[in-house]
């Protein structure tokens, strides 16, 4: 297997990276990415000493760029993880969603189907997505499956959701062999410290506020990353074409309960939490079925959300060095100016 894989520096990707050549069959992984403010070189560094790997800095966008990779690396598998992915930068900096999420989603196609047909091999496409794609679940039961209509609230979902379509209509028109798995909240080390998790764990070695959306009752199902790069694997090779697989980590909480389970962790006192102006559109509830995932591929998720919770809370105490670099610069400016809407002090 040669896997060209996009967005490897960020969070999951780079998850997927290390997952990837830790498998048997494995020949080279090639990752495009564009360092943007969440991909890290360092969260690859220590792939740079494996032969079989190559990165490439990098936009998904630039066709001449994705095809002389394909044609320099001539993959067998493409697995698309690169994505503006915070659904808060989205609600006052859709362009850019709209660009990577959705142009730059074409162009991998377009190189894709372009490859296949000018060297007649199958060339596999997975597409990386999310389950904000579903919408709002609006009630305390049922769950998302896979043949429900998307009905996405938020820039973020909508973009997600419109690149879905655009994938499998090309796996239609084109004949690619493609699928799409939608996951869960991821939640693990390295991710970046403007999501939930993150954010409340870095706020509160600090001392800082722990701003909370709403009344916090959202509820969210939580996976950790290493099992959905296990799921995104599994579908990698043993998908059907033309399929999407929902992939969950059966651990549905709602954010306050999070929240004051990492200040436990952490000795922290409740205090700490401060309620702040709902953002716009912020869906109640989320909640994944991933039974046709764990009938077709058997994936299931192995972390519990007790254990990978204390997990990612040891990892941020004991790594304060690689995110209080992050915290600082225009992250800072982010928060100062986004919270500040919501009414919440920045500092």
């Amino acid at each position: 297997m040669r896997i060209l894989v996009t967005g490897g520096c960020g969070f999951i990707g780079s998850g997927f990276l290390r997952y990837a050549l830790a498998q048997e069959g494995v020949e080279r992984v090639v990752n495009l990415d564009s360092l943007t403010y969440s991909g890290r070189l360092e969260n690859v560094s220590e792939l740079e000493g494996d032969a079989r790997f190559r990165h490439v800095t990098g936009d998904i966008t630039d066709a001449a760029l994705v095809s002389k990779l394909m044609e320099e690396e001539d993959p067998t598998h493409v697995v698309n993880f690169a994505a503006e992915s915070h659904v808060d930068r989205s609600l006052f900096a859709a362009r850019c969603f709209v660009s990577t999420n959705i142009d730059g989603t074409l162009c991998l196609l377009e190189a894709t189907r372009a490859r296949q047909e000018a060297t007649g091999k199958e060339l596999r496409f997975l597409q990386i997505s999310t389950d904000e794609v579903y919408g709002d679940l609006e009630t305390d039961d049922g769950f998302f499956v896979e043949t429900m209509p998307l009905d996405p609230r938020n820039p973020y979902s909508a973009t997600k959701a419109g690149a879905d379509l655009l994938a499998l209509a090309f796996a239609k028109t084109h004949k690619l062999w493609l699928v799409v798995t939608r996951s869960s909240n991821n939640y693990g080390p390295r991710q970046f410290p403007e999501k939930l998790i993150p954010l409340m764990i870095t706020n509160a070695l600090e001392g800082k506020q722990l701003p909370v959306y709403g009344d916090g009752k959202n509820v969210r199902d939580w996976l950790w990353v290493d099992d959905n790069c296990a799921g995104v694997w599994a579908a990698l090779v043993n998908g059907k074409p033309g399929e999407a697989y929902n992939l969950g980590g059966a651990s549905e909480r709602p954010n306050i309960d999070v929240v004051k389970g990492i200040l436990a962790a952490l000795d922290k006192p409740e205090s700490l939490i401060t309620y702040v102006k709902d953002r716009p559109g912020h869906d109640r509830r989320y909640a994944i079925d991933f039974s046709k995932a764990k009938r077709d591929l058997g994936f299931e998720p192995n972390m519990t959300f007790e254990d990978g919770l204390a997990k990612t809370v040891a990892w941020y105490r004991d790594n304060a060095e690689w995110w209080t670099a992050l915290k600082g610069g225009s992250f800072a400016d982010y928060y100062k100016e986004h919270y500040g809407k919501l009414g919440l002090k920045g500092d």
